[in-house]
């Protein structure tokens, strides 16, 4: 390092060589300086990850200075069409904030009489005994805590009389788990707890103490294993109706496995599929390779929307799938940029916010897909032809590593695919969808920690495919549950598709819609 006491003889006298030094010197300083503000964009995700919010939201007055990036004529028109509601009328809320919702007329209801004190049952004009002219009911909600009942099924044994020979017993009926001890409520709720709920087995262990029910976690994780086992053909079915869809939404997200062979746990990937009728199925793979989506998707031919994974790329590469872009994903990237770059970065934030100003606007007004394709045409492609300069515009003015090159580059990369929902209605403008759905798992991860086998994140693939397509489809996972465990082991195999949640919601009346 050179310092201010080095004396000048031991730099050399030509002026080409020094001008080569002072390069390499400021070429240094500049990567140096480089790594600096990588280190500091790096410190300042993982605190705002860590410590802050995870929420995406940004001061209205900053994208106030990005106005003027689409037309005004463009802005008023829009404002004009999706606001039918005259000047100066206040629109009606939707909100009960302001008054109590009635309790569910479903929970039944226990009547407590209160008379008042006899003497003021009688009249005090005329002496006269008073009657009943009405009754005013005020209903509060209880809670009874959750019990756990021993059901016994008696088989009464017949003989003959008179020779005592013949004795004949019925069958018991069919179990879940062959010679095993708990019923199908107690199955559903076991599951519902862990998988729907978030209560991993050692803490449902805690709370069956606490009604007096010793139960060992062990002996529940053997109830998972089996119950796993006859649920799978179901999810198994479940597969094929989703590569039937139209449209499948996909995402992964990593979950620790514990190996008996190593002394930390390892990364296995559980993958979420979601078509086009609420059907959700999750796969599990050891490693996060190509070689998942590839098998599973196998030869489909819709429309996929994912991320920008790696991994997806031999998939559309080899096969006839289209592949549909995720704007959350881009505008996630560059608000991680907005603290190095807040100029370009707040730019393209409200641009992208025009793109999302669109889609509300179709929700709002219940639009089917071809008015939705329609409104996409006249209102988002224009604003998608003022991102595509600023993109091409941008990819040279930054550095490629910083973190408005990484999402500039990661737009530019995925733009095709980012242009894809304006050409079909029924095509979402994002993939929240699958991140919706994982996000059951990643609250359960925190909890359970790990699965203890891949074995055993296979068998976690398969409940959580039901319970999530039970949660789309609105339906109580426990009740569904107890139902289609009552039934599964000898349902024919002819009518798989009946014990489907899709099938069990549409013969049963009294499943929430």
């Amino acid at each position: 390092m050179i310092t201010s006491d080095t004396p000048n003889t031991d730099l050399p006298n030509d002026i080409p060589t020094l001008h080569r030094m002072v390069q390499q010197l400021l070429s240094n300083v500049n990567e140096q300086a480089r790594q600096i503000v990588d280190l500091q964009n790096q410190l300042e995700w993982f605190k705002r990850h860590t410590f802050g919010r995870r929420s995406e939201k940004l001061d209205a007055n900053q994208l106030i200075l990005f106005e003027g990036v689409t037309d005004t004529e463009d802005q008023e028109n829009a404002s004009a069409e999706s606001d039918p509601t005259p000047a100066g009328t206040a629109k009606k809320s939707k909100s009960h904030r302001n008054g109590r919702r009635p309790l569910p007329d479903h929970l039944p209801r226990e009547r407590i009489e209160y008379h008042p004190p006899k003497e003021d049952l009688i009249c005090s004009c005329c002496g006269q005994a008073k009657r009943v002219m009405g009754e005013e009911v005020t209903e509060e909600l209880d809670y009874v805590p959750a019990s756990f009942v021993v059901r016994q099924h008696v088989r009464l044994k017949y003989v003959c009389k008179h020779c005592q020979e013949g004795v004949v017993i019925a069958d018991l009926p069919p179990r879940p788990i062959e010679k095993g001890r708990p019923g199908t409520g107690l199955l559903a709720h076991v599951l519902t707890s862990k998988y729907a709920d978030h209560i991993p087995l050692h803490r449902q262990e805690g709370i069956f103490k606490r009604h007096g029910v010793d139960m060992h976690r062990s002996t529940m994780c053997d109830w998972v294993r089996d119950c796993a086992h006859l649920l799978s053909p179901i999810v198994h079915y479940m597969k094929q109706l989703i590569l039937q869809s139209k449209i499948i939404n996909t995402d992964d997200t990593p979950v620790p496995i514990l190996d008996g062979s190593r002394t930390q746990t390892r990364k296995g990937y559980l993958w979420a599929y979601i078509g086009d009728k609420r059907i959700v199925v999750f796969d599990y793979t050891p490693t996060h390779s190509r070689d998942g989506p590839v098998a599973f998707l196998g030869g489909y031919a819709g429309f996929v929307q994912a991320d920008a994974y790696q991994g997806y790329d031999a998939f559309f590469e080899n096969g006839d799938a289209t592949e549909v872009g995720c704007w959350a994903h881009t505008r996630r990237k560059f608000y991680d940029a907005r603290t190095t770059d807040p100029r370009r970065a707040h730019e393209m934030l409200a641009l992208i916010g025009k793109l999302y100003d669109v889609e509300r606007e179709a929700k709002q007004n219940e639009l089917d897909a071809s008015a939705v394709k329609e409104l996409r045409q006249q209102h988002s492609k224009p604003i998608l032809a003022k991102i595509s300069p600023r993109l091409e515009d941008w990819s040279i003015e930054v550095l490629p590593k910083s973190p408005i090159g990484q999402a500039v580059g990661y737009a530019r990369g995925q733009w095709e695919a980012l242009n894809q929902y304006l050409h079909d209605g029924d095509l979402a403008i994002d993939n929240n969808l699958s991140e919706r759905v994982l996000r059951s798992v990643a609250i359960g991860r925190r909890n359970w920690m790990f699965a203890g086998s891949d074995a055993g994140a296979e068998r976690a693939a398969v409940i959580y495919s039901l319970v999530a397509t039970c949660k789309l489809c609105h339906i109580d996972p426990f009740a569904y549950l107890r139902d289609v465990l009552d039934r599964v082991s000898t349902h024919p195999a002819s009518r798989i598709a009946e014990l489907t949640p899709l099938e069990w919601q549409s013969r049963h009346c009294d499943a929430p819609d």
